[in-house]
């Protein structure tokens, strides 16, 4: 399959079989995070590979603080099906930024190293992806987590910056391609 045709056949999937990955496969996935580009070559990626009996305690964490923010009269949004998902997931891989703390950047040059390592560490996660597609798997990149940061970083222990989530398994559904907008839509050309 060609780097275009795995692009194009890449979707959300959230509906995974109860089937374990192999870790070999895993660890195919992972690489290919850890082979994107990144500015500065600074690789400001942690990978947490959640599976097994862990899931529960992880879902867990995710639904404490989606109740806690519930509690202070936040819309959960999608996210409590995000948690059901990752829950039924053989996978999920936390992402974070062990460069970066949880919290807002104080300097200028922090914001920039910021913006520049969430860059590269979508870089990866797309790489992720497509991998994934590569190897009969399917994911969700998941930005839910946000609703439960501190949840999950208590829960990990870790107090470093938590980018994303990716569930991985294989798919339990072949869902169609969502619409897109054209790229003349979304190009100007100087």
């Amino acid at each position: 399959m060609s780097t275009l045709e795995v692009i194009a056949q890449r979707r959300s999937i959230r509906r995974f079989r109860d089937t374990p990955v192999p870790r070999e496969l895993i660890e195919q996935v992972l690489l290919a995070g850890t082979q994107a580009p990144s500015a500065k070559n600074r690789q400001p990626w942690r990978f947490f590979v959640v599976q097994g009996d862990k899931r529960a305690e992880m879902v867990a964490a995710m639904r404490q603080g989606i109740e806690k923010l519930k509690g202070y009269g936040v819309h959960p949004g999608s996210s409590e099906n995000t948690a059901r998902i990752m829950a039924r997931a053989p996978v999920t891989i936390l992402v974070y930024n062990p460069d970066r703390e949880w919290k807002a950047p104080a300097e200028p040059i922090d914001m920039i190293m910021e913006t520049m390592d969430t860059q590269s560490i979508g870089a990866a996660i797309q790489n992720m992806c497509l991998a994934a597609v590569e190897l009969g798997l399917g994911t969700l990149w998941i930005g839910d987590t946000t609703y439960a940061l501190e949840e999950l970083n208590a829960w990990l222990g870790d107090g470093s910056q938590m980018v994303a989530a990716l569930s991985l398994g294989y798919p339990d559904e072949s869902p169609s391609a969502r619409p897109r907008k054209s790229v003349s839509e979304v190009t100007t050309w100087l």
